[in-house]
């Protein structure tokens, strides 16, 4: 027979919803409220994927998956095993919502829509009894004897639970966390991870709207190197390759104050005598055509003629008269094509925190406070994130179950 407990969990985001429907599966008789600052829950599903909802990854290989999360990897391991992504999809195929993963392996909805998991969520609480509260922000969390006392900025009344979690997800300023560090948490500064680069100064802009499939790009000065797609927006780069780039360096771009140069291998191959030979034939092959409307590589026909003008080749030169020097120059160009980040844009309503309340201060077997007893904590309010497709969250999924079961 479970014990009846009376359970608080803050945040109306993934890790809350999952915490206190993991409580209600694992203690039944349990009281659970759901507190949420604000009007709406799950307001980064509703966004997530373009509104599509990315639920997780197709990765099942817990070695790998760990590998997404440049804050947190390690420590998640052994969560992975108990909740991981193939427990994911079943938990919502269960609930009849089916999932589909797609060639990158991000998982949706079949239904292409957010609103199906956000009903699916909501569905679960109400029929598990699972009160929400709206319009609710904590002002204080004290333990008083063997209870948890919370109190609210829109009353005077202080509620008393069993136990709490915490899920109250990532901040991007650092008093955000303030309630959690004046009980003796240590915080790890919060920074914006997955972001996209700024680059005023930089004509590629005027190419916004275009995607290209498949680059690698290098952060100077560093040892950050990602693949993946590249979408040129008008304020710069966007895209997997980017988010993923922002998310590895998070506190590298941070401590320079955003401002640094990029490399691009717009062709992925690093092989450039390769690259000239094939080159050297399609020049043989196509002397008498024009070099800007002639192109040899799989890249769009815009970018190609751009990087030919960046380059400084005559709109009127013929592949034949290019010559071997120059042709050498051109697949220089291709391969490590250089540009100047100025500055970052944030997703707001998808915003992801580096940092958060330090995972030292958490038993990452029960997710509870090595500070205190019987509080528990998951999602984006501990220092774990990953890089696009779907990673997030799952581990909102798979620290809101753990969470969720008080061990």
């Amino acid at each position: 027979m479970s014990v009846v407990k009376n359970v608080a969990v803050v945040g109306g985001g993934a890790a809350g919803f999952f915490a206190a429907i993991s409580v209600k599966t694992h203690h039944p008789l349990a009281t659970v409220t759901l507190f949420e600052k604000s009007s709406k829950v799950l307001t980064k599903v509703k966004v997530s994927g373009g509104g599509r909802c990315n639920v997780t990854n197709a990765n099942n290989d817990i070695a790998s998956l760990c590998n997404a999360y440049p804050r947190g990897g390690k420590e998640l391991k052994n969560i992975f095993y108990r909740f991981g992504p193939q427990d994911t999809k079943n938990w919502f195929k269960d609930r009849e919502v089916s999932l589909k993963a797609e060639p990158d392996g991000r998982v949706f909805p079949v239904s292409n829509n957010s609103q199906t998991i956000i009903d699916c969520l909501m569905e679960e609480c109400e029929k598990k009894e699972i009160s929400i509260k709206y319009k609710k922000s904590i002002k204080s969390l004290k333990k008083i004897q063997s209870k948890w006392a919370l109190s609210f900025n829109d009353s005077h009344i202080t509620n008393h639970y069993d136990s709490v979690i915490i899920a109250s997800g990532g901040s991007p300023k650092l008093k955000g966390f303030e309630w959690l560090k004046n009980i003796g948490h240590s915080i790890i500064t919060p920074i914006p991870s997955l972001f996209t680069f700024n680059m005023p100064n930089e004509s590629i802009i005027d190419l916004m709207g275009l995607v290209v499939k498949d680059v690698k790009i290098k952060i100077s000065g560093t040892k950050i190197e990602t693949i993946g797609p590249v979408l040129i927006t008008h304020w710069g780069m966007s895209g997997p390759v980017i988010l993923k780039a922002s998310s590895i360096g998070a506190r590298d771009l941070f401590e320079r104050d955003y401002c640094f140069n990029i490399e691009i291998n717009w062709l992925l191959e690093s092989n450039t005598e390769l690259l000239y030979k094939k080159l050297e034939e399609f020049s043989s092959s196509f002397s008498k055509k024009t070099v800007i409307n002639q192109n040899p590589f799989q890249f769009p026909n815009r970018l190609w003629q751009f990087l030919v003008r960046k380059f400084g080749v005559p709109t009127n030169k013929k592949w034949g008269e290019l010559g071997k020097k120059k042709m050498r120059h051109l697949i220089e160009l291709f391969t490590k094509d250089s540009y100047s980040v100025s500055g970052k844009t944030t997703f707001k309503e998808e915003f992801v925190t580096c940092g958060g309340v330090a995972l030292s201060n958490i038993n990452i077997n029960t997710m509870e406070s090595k500070i205190h007893s019987n509080l528990y904590f998951a999602g984006e309010v501990l220092n774990i994130d990953a890089i696009t497709g779907g990673y997030n969250f799952q581990a909102a999924w798979s620290t809101g179950f753990v969470a969720g079961k008080l061990e």
